[in-house]
């Protein structure tokens, strides 16, 4: 699914408008349609409703959904603020209609001062004001009404965007000038701004409303920005051959687990080889050897050559694909180490946790990483290789651009991981809970990535893969054991039911 910027948003009005035809009022009345119905089915006739409309086409879409609400038996009352005296056209032709229709018995266009009617508990606020078109921060007379809504006790449903937060950046917004949605009803695509952490006590619960845009149009805009589907995902399976050896499976290395940090090294080991790999080596120090052979029989031990840290570049001639990083620790001979590891890594490599917070500390060396190299922070571990962020927007807009520097592969990992391609491409990955809010589970998804890429997958294809199974084992889990106490052990133990719903 394809995530448009508010200008392409206006392009895809505008296209489907030239091309169905249709005219941009029908398009509006279709849309409020769509609203109505879903307003339908989360409140009853009982609920008084206050709409908000503000002059734009964000506002004209209110008015029309009042009038269809009005007419199937709602209480509406309508305030249109039109305080500069210019309305679009869309608004004023709905407010016409607003006004000759006979259900409507609360019409008031506020034009200088404004007495805010009483919001009550039981209320419903249809929020109208302004849409994706918004391009700064509210301020004066909308602050204050912004700030008035947000105080009551009304449920609040917004129609596209909540008012007052912008579609893409909002680092230069006042955020209590932003609307505090309870439902918000966005229009045939998500926006940008819905998929950062911090704009999520603004939209409450999204909904996706499908008002038929040209999928003609949908297609020819270009965007750098696109969701995850799972028929997507589907299409990247390898076949397995019936006569598949070992051999044919591919040998993957694993570089994890300091002294007192053998866990990272045995989750991601797991891991590895329930992604369908057909061997795995875990690299290790001395003390850890035990541990390794007891909880992962199935993975070859190699000895390091200290007794509690990794010290020295290993050869990865004969192996598919490097993960390196779990529970490494930061000591200087470990870095000095990961270094001349990666700059001698003959094959796909994935770098995580210690492995980044080192590149961190050192940041010059991130000219030396192997191309094609997947690294996959979490924002701390990124704002340590980047410098510090102030938002989510500016941690992806850094993301995209390291990728492209370094030609590799940021897994920028969170609620929606977005997976940061070389080409400039974003893809924000849907599945995944709360629940995988827990120590390891990064561990987990640097063990799945390395059996993909030793499996045979394309880089590209493994990242799309590996987190998309990633969240949908961990998915599987909270459905069966409940958020609270899922543990990343269990992403692991529900992965080969995460392959079966894929390949079913």
């Amino acid at each position: 699914m394809k995530i448009f910027t508010s200008a392409q948003i206006h392009e895809l009005d505008k296209y489907t408008i030239e091309n169905e035809p249709i005219s941009s009022l029908d398009l509006m009345e279709r849309a409020a349609k769509t609203l109505a119905q879903a307003v339908m089915k989360l409140y009853t006739t009982s609920t008084p409703v206050v709409v908000f409309a503000g002059p734009g086409n964000n506002g004209g879409d209110a008015l029309a959904l009042s009038r269809l609400l009005a007419e199937k038996g709602y209480e509406i009352s309508v305030y249109l603020f039109n305080i500069s005296g210019k309305l679009s056209p869309d608004c004023a032709a709905n407010k016409t209609r607003l006004q000759e229709n006979k259900y409507i018995k609360n019409f008031i266009e506020v034009v200088e001062e404004f007495d805010p009617p009483r919001l009550e508990q039981d209320m419903l606020v249809i929020d109208g004001l302004f849409g994706s078109g918004l391009n700064k921060a509210l301020a004066g007379g909308f602050a204050s009404l912004v700030k008035y809504i947000n105080s009551s006790p009304a449920q609040i449903v917004s129609i596209d965007v909540p008012s007052g937060l912008m579609t893409e950046d909002n680092g230069f917004n006042v955020r209590a000038n932003i609307i505090r949605a309870t439902t918000t009803l966005t229009l045939q695509q998500p926006k940008l701004a819905f998929f950062f952490p911090e704009n999520q006590s603004f939209i409450g619960q999204l909904r996706v409303l499908d008002i038929r845009l040209s999928q003609d149009g949908i297609d020819k805009i270009d965007t750098p920005y696109n969701v995850v589907e799972e028929e997507q995902v589907r299409k990247l399976l390898l076949e397995r051959s019936p006569f598949a050896h070992k051999g044919q499976m591919g040998n993957a290395l694993l570089i994890a687990g300091s002294y007192g940090m053998a866990g990272a090294a045995v989750l991601a080991a797991r891991a590895c080889m329930r992604s369908g790999v057909g061997k795995v080596t875990v690299n290790t120090p001395k003390r850890n050897i035990p541990i390794l052979q007891t909880a992962v029989p199935e993975a070859v031990v190699q000895i390091g050559s200290e007794e509690t840290i990794f010290a020295e570049a290993i050869d990865t001639e004969d192996f598919n694909a490097l993960g390196v990083g779990p529970g490494l620790g930061q000591s200087e001979q470990t870095a000095v180490a990961l270094i001349a590891q990666l700059r001698r890594a003959q094959c796909p490599t994935v770098a995580d946790a210690d492995a980044l917070n080192i590149l961190g500390n050192h940041r010059a060396w991130m000219q030396q990483l192997p191309q094609g190299i997947i690294l996959t922070p979490h924002p701390k571990e990124f704002d340590r290789l980047e410098g510090h962020c102030a938002d989510s927007y500016e941690r992806l807009t850094k993301a995209r651009n390291l990728a492209i520097r370094i030609k590799g592969y940021i897994i920028l990992k969170g609620h929606y991981t977005a997976i940061c391609q070389p080409d400039g491409n974003i893809l924000f990955n849907p599945t995944g809970n709360a629940g995988m809010a827990t120590a390891g589970s990064g561990d987990v998804l640097t063990g799945i990535l390395t059996g993909l890429l030793a499996r045979g997958y394309k880089p590209q294809d493994a990242c799309v893969l590996g987190v998309y199974l990633h969240g949908l084992a961990g998915d599987l889990a909270s459905q069966e054991l409940g958020e609270e106490s899922l543990l990343a052990s269990d992403i692991i133990r529900y992965l080969p039911q995460a392959f079966k719903r894929l390949k079913e």
